[in-house]
């Protein structure tokens, strides 16, 4: 058989088996889907069984070599009923207890590339030795601390929304031998906002072709503002985007904060890639959500770690699927001819039920030209 399985274990029994594994035990293999990218001596590939393309890892380096990668949090677990000492708590409006995991993701990302490669995730959850409740701020520090100096290697610039351009995760972003941009908004940081107040902005103008219609890109910057008061500031270099449509009408404004240096030669590219932390939104999260991942879905929650393996497992088939699009000929053929994701997976799964397949390249196989296996 495919997997060499004789008797399969019931779903309970491989629930119970998982619950006591900490998630951490299958982190290492995000970093094997990153090196199926671009593996520097090819161990990575023949891990996956597949040949890795020289230029896959390429495709989203922007800024002159740098890898994009984004913060955001998202919740996939939310119960009035299951509890474990694992979850976070809320108190709803109506008076009930609500219990509920999230976590904070990390993704390589890049503007107009359609697809997001998910990393090792940081669960937020109640931590050892601390009264208050464990929240993304704190679990973005624990993932650079965990994991920044391994990606340090691909210069990485870390994108992320207002919650993070604080000087705390600024620092601990450079600490991690990283650059960011965040979006800074002036409510949240008056001290930018006083400082920019009556000073001489740079700007600069572009006319950027949107469908049939073109919109205008106006760019403001100033370099070496105070991120925060006081003699201890990090200085960083501030930026904003307006776009206006052809009638006139502001239809995006943003502002953001960054240790990269902006000017009229690297302002577009530097407002593209701000934009793209939206795509853990929409090629990540969306994808994880609504086309076949069904992340949000209880499979198992158990009473430790059973929701966090999970849902880490459901990551990382993501980003197997992800490299398997990018490397691999023979997968994307199927993936093409099928259609959805959502279809593919429902053709897979169906297909597997009643026929036997001798490799991985010949369930491929079938799957694109609809002719079975050859049988013994």
């Amino acid at each position: 058989m495919l997997f060499a399985i004789k008797k399969i274990p019931s779903d309970n029994h491989i629930r119970d088996m998982l619950d006591p594994v900490p998630p951490q035990k299958l982190f290492s293999l995000f970093r094997t889907a990153l090196d199926c990218l671009a593996p520097s001596d090819g161990e990575g590939a023949q891990a996956a069984h597949t040949v890795a393309k020289p230029d896959a890892l390429a495709s989203f380096r922007r800024l002159n070599g740098h890898i994009l990668i984004a913060l955001d949090g998202t919740e996939y677990f939310t119960s009035q009923k299951l509890g474990c000492p694992t979850c976070s708590t809320r108190q709803r409006n109506n008076g009930q207890k609500e219990q509920y995991h999230t976590m904070l993701c990390a993704a390589l990302v890049a503007p107009r590339h359609n697809r997001a490669l998910p990393l090792e995730p940081e669960f937020i959850e109640p931590q050892d030795g601390h009264d208050k409740q464990d929240c993304e701020t704190a679990a973005v520090k624990r993932w650079l601390a965990a994991h920044g100096d391994h990606y340090a290697r691909l210069r990485p610039v870390y994108l992320g929304d207002d919650l993070f351009s604080r000087q705390p995760i600024c620092a601990a972003v450079q600490a991690a031998g990283g650059n960011f941009i965040f979006t800074a908004k002036p409510t949240s940081h008056k001290t930018i906002s006083e400082w920019i107040d009556g000073a001489e902005l740079m700007h600069l103008e572009k006319r950027v072709k949107k469908g049939r219609s073109f919109a205008t890109h106006r760019y403001r910057w100033i370099d070496d503002v105070p991120l925060r008061d006081g003699a201890d500031a990090l200085h960083v270099n501030w930026f904003a985007l307006d776009i206006i449509n052809t009638a006139g009408k502001v239809t995006y404004r943003s502002s953001f904060v960054t240790d990269l240096p902006v000017n009229k030669d690297t302002i577009a590219e530097l407002a593209d890639c701000a934009r793209a932390r939206w795509k853990i939104e929409n090629e990540n999260f969306n994808t994880l959500k609504t086309k076949g991942y069904n992340l949000e879905h209880n499979f198992g929650h158990g009473q430790k770690h059973l929701a966090a393996v999970l849902v880490t497992l459901n990551l990382l088939a993501f980003a197997f699927h992800t490299v398997c699009d990018l490397v691999d000929a023979a997968w994307a053929r199927a993936r093409d001819t099928i259609g959805s994701r959502r279809s593919f997976f429902e053709e897979l799964r169906t297909i597997t039920r009643y026929l036997v397949f001798p490799t991985w390249r010949s369930l491929i196989t079938t799957l694109t030209t609809g002719q079975p296996p050859p049988q013994r």
